[in-house]
């Protein structure tokens, strides 16, 4: 299928674009490189520069490339930003996305996968969390993506939008061949800011947060792969094709994991130590979060190829040891 890959200059899409290729699909890049990377675009993918909120432009693209499908991966992600400048996660993540929803309706274009997180449950009424639990979410990053997630049922019955929404938990790693893997600027994501302390690009690293009620008194999160994220909007194409198509799906590997545990899998992949400053718990982050993929695994055959953190850690090692400056693209 045409699959237009929004975000596709980015962490997750950029390893989405690659598995669709290895896929048999044609994907579609469209970025507006705030956070994407020109280096993370596959060579020969056909790549569209501008704004998922011009409609104009977006249809334009929609229709010259004849897409089957909608991949949206182009949100703003940071959770403590969102705290301290939720105008600008409202703006991106609900009123540009509502945009290139209504540039999909006028090109006729009626199956759509989304991005979405396990940051719409909130603190979780139990664990591991599956699709049913009750969505209250805690911070504006989170309800960004509810937002969307409720304008899409809306769509559903309006216009006959067929969609998936999947809620990622903690996506991490990078390719098996290190060839793309993380580089954002600013980075906040705990493997490679731990990565970057490892190799001396940082004096320490911050601990957020060290009386959660966890083992260890740091935060349980469930970190899964980028390439086992990316099989999964794949896997989901065959379901989008039948009619009322309304899914939802939770992805992560369901093993929590401490922060603390996360560090010292760094210091085994690197053989370096990382020196850590413990400070208190940042707004908006949950004490536990990690899933029950049953669903997903049950409905879409999805198998995760990357079960433990150790394995997580080390393609990102792999990744970041033969690309130290990232793309090279902006200073970090």
């Amino acid at each position: 299928m045409n699959v237009l890959v929004v975000g596709g200059a980015g962490y997750i899409g950029s390893h989405c674009v690659r598995q669709l290729v290895a896929a048999g699909h044609r994907p579609v890049v469209l970025d507006n490189f705030v956070y994407g990377h020109r280096g993370a675009v596959a060579a020969g993918v056909t790549l569209h520069e501008g704004s998922l909120g011009d409609e104009a432009f977006v249809g334009r693209v929609l229709r010259a490339e004849k897409i089957d499908v909608v991949m949206h991966f182009a949100a703003f992600c940071y959770v403590g930003e969102s705290v301290t400048d939720p105008l600008k996660y409202y703006f991106n993540n609900v009123v540009e996305t509502l945009h290139l929803l209504r540039a999909m309706v006028g090109a006729g274009v009626n199956k759509f996968v989304f991005s979405s997180t396990c940051a719409t449950f909130g603190v979780p009424a139990s664990l591991p969390i599956h699709e049913n639990l009750p969505q209250a979410p805690i911070n504006p990053y989170g309800q960004s993506k509810l937002d969307i997630e409720n304008a899409l049922k809306a769509l559903a019955v309006a216009h006959g939008l067929n969609f998936a929404v999947f809620r990622y938990f903690n996506a991490a790693g990078a390719s098996e061949d290190g060839s793309i893997g993380e580089d954002h600027d600013p980075e906040t994501h705990l493997i490679p800011l731990a990565i970057d302390v490892a190799t001396g690009r940082r004096p320490h690293l911050q601990l957020f947060g060290t009386d959660y009620p966890t083992p260890d008194g740091t935060c349980l999160r469930d970190y899964v792969h980028v390439d086992d994220l990316s099989r999964a909007h794949i896997a989901v194409f065959d379901r989008l094709s039948a009619r009322g198509a309304q899914l939802f799906y939770n992805l992560g590997t369901g093993r929590p994991t401490s922060n603390r545990e996360v560090i010292r899998a760094v210091e085994r992949a690197t053989g370096r130590p990382v020196k850590v400053v413990e400070t208190p718990r940042r707004a908006g982050d949950p004490p536990a979060l990690f899933a029950d993929s049953s669903l997903a695994i049950r409905e879409l055959g999805w198998k995760v190829r990357f079960p433990d953190i150790d394995s997580i850690v080390a393609t990102a090692w792999r990744w970041h040891s033969t690309h130290p400056k990232g793309y090279g693209d902006r200073g970090r």
